[in-house]
């Protein structure tokens, strides 16, 4: 017969104790314990934090007004109809809360997308669009461990394995980088993901990971260090030895060049009607 686990403790630290005893294998692999809360008391504060005006204004700023619900979304302590309805209920005007309405709904297209295809979901759903056929299979060392001297994608490693959490930009800055700059496989990063993040949803992630690669996308996803100091207010590239000879210097039409010499031109528009 199976025995019910501990639900009391005397402290959050006899609650760690306990799971890694209870879990020994999953603290041998991810020995890191975030301090992000749960439970539907801890939702519903986080829930009552949200500013849907301030969030579609600055959402892209790594210390933007983002919501931090993704975990609770994620485990269904939330749902995207009782975040909606109460980010409708908080401006005045709809059209306040659409960005934030707009992103729940990339989450449910990504949940009926996984709901259609299952495991279809690790499998390139479309061609790559990079013009490279060769990828690594593993992601390096240097990147998992925070050692590739680049200060942030080092320091995007550290916050993901530490605290289980990165914001939505530093992700996909940190896919390009592992897809595109080191030639790696997305489904490698999309796992390395999924080990670490609190909200690692398959659908969300997976789906993700391809619209950077290309492979769900009509091209490759990737950025530049006007980018990223603009959305990070320079805090990496300030104290960052391999600043002014990155691998993200440079304009877009540059780093197109240098990353993906062999890719295929874009099919032209057709001429529109008059």
């Amino acid at each position: 017969m199976n025995q019910d686990m501990r639900r009391d403790f005397a402290s959050r630290g006899e609650l760690i104790a306990y799971l890694r005893e209870q879990f020994p294998e999953a603290a041998q692999g991810d020995e890191q314990v975030p301090a992000q809360r749960g439970g539907r008391r801890a939702a519903e504060a986080a829930l009552q934090a949200v500013r849907p005006h301030a969030y579609g204004k600055t959402r892209n700023f790594l210390d933007g007004a983002v919501t931090r619900l993704s975990a609770y979304l994620r485990h269904g302590v939330l749902s995207l109809a009782e975040v909606r309805d109460h980010a409708l209920r908080q401006v005045r005007q709809r059209e306040e809360a659409a960005k934030l309405v707009n992103e729940l709904a990339w989450r449910d297209y990504w949940q009926r997308v996984y709901a259609e295809i299952g495991d279809g979901i690790w499998r390139d759903r479309e061609p790559i669009k990079t013009g490279h056929t060769r990828y690594a299979d593993a992601l390096p060392q240097d990147i998992q461990q925070g050692e590739t001297g680049l200060a942030c994608i080092d320091a995007f490693s550290r916050e993901l394995r530490e605290t289980g959490y990165l914001h939505n930009h530093a992700r996909m800055w940190l896919a390009a980088y592992i897809v595109h700059w080191r030639r790696v496989r997305w489904q490698a990063g999309a796992r390395w993901f999924l080990q670490h993040l609190l909200d690692g949803d398959p659908a969300s992630n997976n789906l993700s990971w391809q619209w950077v690669a290309s492979t769900f996308s009509h091209k490759p996803y990737f950025f530049n260090r006007e980018n990223l100091e603009k959305y990070t207010a320079g805090i990496y590239c300030r104290g960052c030895p391999l600043a002014g000879h990155c691998d993200f210097e440079g304009r877009y039409e540059e780093i197109e060049a240098r990353l993906f010499p062999n890719r295929p031109a874009e099919p032209a528009s057709p001429p529109r009607r008059r």
